[in-house]
């Protein structure tokens, strides 16, 4: 046992040890999603972050330690962003061919989902701080941050948010979607793309090519829009 405590004392400080974890937590993951036949209940991210959870309780290390060996993960979100304009690209002519029930969709995915937490948020007297962390939760991390550090929030509870919000959507979304028997591929896609952001466009790809594609537009137009309606929003709600 003291020699089980000794390398795991020289190991903790070494910072790869938490980028190695957090692969194996979410290859963990992802082997379980194929084990189920890709059930959306069992979401590999979800499955990945009760993994890092469990670990970090257990060797009683705290979340700035963990960031420092994980951050190249953090880094990597801004370029898979950025990746997910190529879908865009690629369906642009069916993209505008629907431009307007896609930008109606969008207006009132977007402002409802701003300004749904912001009541809630007053509702339960949160405070200024939180209510500017929660306005952009249902965008992707990377532009979700950014917005909540502009608005005056916490980043970190931003962050926990968003992965919440795309796990939940990723869930939910396919069930929820097939029970109000919606079956064009390109309103299920951008619904998921608007409300779940990546994780939500990752499950939409898992499902059908053409939803996949159509969540990548919703993610992308729905994070330059909420960057737009939250400060709006928050000054009128917040």
């Amino acid at each position: 046992m003291d020699n089980a405590a000794l390398i795991w004392t020289y190991l903790s400080r070494e910072p790869l040890l938490w980028l190695t974890a957090t692969l194996i937590a979410y290859c963990i993951g992802d082997a379980a999603f194929r084990a189920t036949g890709r059930q959306s209940w069992a979401n590999p991210v979800l499955i990945s972050v009760a993994l890092l959870a469990a670990l970090l309780e257990l060797t009683a290390t705290d979340y700035a330690t963990y960031f420092e060996g994980a951050q190249f993960v953090h880094f990597m979100l801004g370029p898979a962003t950025v990746c997910l304009g190529l879908p865009l690209y690629e369906n642009l002519g069916r993209v505008k061919r629907a431009a307007w029930p896609l930008i109606a969709a969008l207006v009132a995915g977007s402002a409802t989902a701003v300004v749904s937490v912001l009541v809630i948020a007053r509702a339960f007297d949160l405070g200024p701080v939180m209510a500017a962390s929660l306005a952009p939760k249902s965008t992707t991390a990377p532009v979700a941050i950014g917005i909540a550090e502009k608005l005056g929030g916490e980043p970190t509870i931003t962050a926990t948010l968003v992965i919440l919000t795309g796990i939940i959507g990723a869930i939910v979304a396919t069930p929820l979607l097939n029970l109000l028997r919606i079956t064009d591929w390109r309103a299920r896609g951008f619904s998921v793309g608007v409300a779940a952001h990546g994780i939500g466009t990752a499950r939409a790809f898992q499902v059908h090519e053409t939803a996949g594609a159509f969540a990548s537009v919703g993610m992308g137009m729905n994070a330059v829009l909420t960057a737009i309606i939250a400060p709006l929003a928050l000054r009128l709600l917040g």
